[in-house]
């Protein structure tokens, strides 16, 4: 083997430091797992590891003291401090990024290895996601609202002219009436939805009916053949419950309800994220800003919410937190834009 260059060491070293905090950030996140996702999470810390010796064995007695990845020392902070799925997901996210696919020092197991670690980790990922799915989509649809809408609002009416105080009133009527409105919508919503899931279970009820059905009429098929089975798979189904070689299935709550979350924890979260959103735009004419200067300050904070709450989107969808950021706040400024015009229009008119 030819004598590496200074710029194939460094990489070897760069490549070794990151397997060595990635397998560290597993260990950490499997620290707080029992059962099978310890055991996931373990395995994957195990192939970490053997990616590692492959790159000690690339450099020998070179190997120096190498660099600390800043990318997975972050994830290692927060799996030690969180290890929630706000870990997994940026884990998720790293292990898309992998350079073992264009670098020639890698072998193809390992890229291989890389490919599938992202899709072992993005079903993790997904079982968190669809915990929490429930409360986080009325905390986000909340806190986005409350920042667009009160900063639309806000802006509207100081574009027309109207004195300070009446758009910091118009600005706290705002964020009440928001986040109320908001609230009452979330529990309803999910308090319906919750019912549609209860009222499309089967009843516990038909399982008690089999002693007492009629062998030659068969009518469990019915309940197959509504459920989508065709004709003779119904049949064959239903006769090997009756003559017991299967157990009828017992109704349970399942992972519906999980991914639609609590009723009120969803209103108490869209609420709260609401007002916490529309504050932001209300607070320059809390502390005695006025005219521009206010309409600056405000949108300038409300910017900066709307970037870190599509920076946080995009981590725990495991896409671009770039992307997710820039929309948010091409959105939200968009719709305040609109609104500051058509206050200039109707102030000028007045």
């Amino acid at each position: 083997m030819a004598t590496p260059s200074h710029a194939d060491l460094r990489r070897w070293r760069k490549h070794l430091a990151a397997e060595r905090a990635e397998a560290s950030v597993y260990r950490d996140l499997a620290k707080r797992r029992t059962g099978e996702e310890r055991e996931i999470l373990l395995a994957l810390a195990d192939a970490e590891g053997r990616h590692e010796q492959h790159w000690l064995e690339l450099l020998g007695d070179q190997v120096g003291k190498p660099r600390r990845d800043a990318r997975t020392a972050v994830l290692g902070f927060l799996a030690r401090r969180f290890g929630s799925v706000f870990v997994l997901a940026l884990a998720q996210r790293a292990e898309s990024r992998s350079p073992y696919e264009t670098d020639a020092d890698a072998t193809e197991t390992m890229a291989a290895d890389e490919r599938i670690h992202e899709e072992v980790v993005r079903a993790l990922a997904a079982r968190g996601r669809q915990r929490l799915s429930g409360t986080f989509r009325a905390a986000v649809f909340g806190a986005n609202d409350g920042l667009v809408s009160n900063l639309a609002l806000v802006l509207g009416v100081s574009a027309s002219g109207i004195d300070t105080r009446i758009v910091l009133l118009t600005g706290i009527a705002g964020l009440l009436a928001g986040a109320l409105s908001m609230g009452a919508g979330e529990f309803v919503s999910v308090r319906s939805q919750r019912e549609l899931l209860d009222a499309t279970r089967p009843n516990s009820s038909g399982s008690e009916s089999l002693a007492a059905l009629d062998v030659n009429a068969n009518e469990l098929a019915l309940v197959y053949r509504a459920r989508g089975m065709s004709a003779d798979e119904a049949e064959e189904h239903a006769s090997e419950i009756i003559s017991g070689r299967l157990q009828m299935p017992q109704p349970g709550l399942g992972d519906e309800h999980e991914s639609v979350g609590s009723a009120l924890g969803a209103a108490v979260s869209s609420f709260c994220f609401f007002a916490s959103g529309a504050i932001i735009p209300v607070l320059p004419y809390l502390f005695g800003a006025q005219g521009i200067t206010a309409v600056i300050i405000a949108a300038v904070l409300v910017g900066i919410a709307l970037l870190a709450t599509g920076s946080v989107v995009g981590l725990l969808s495991g896409t671009s937190p770039l992307k997710r950021a820039l929309r948010q706040l091409a959105i939200g400024f968009g719709a305040a834009g609109a609104t500051y015009l058509l206050g200039l229009l109707f102030g000028v008119s007045a």
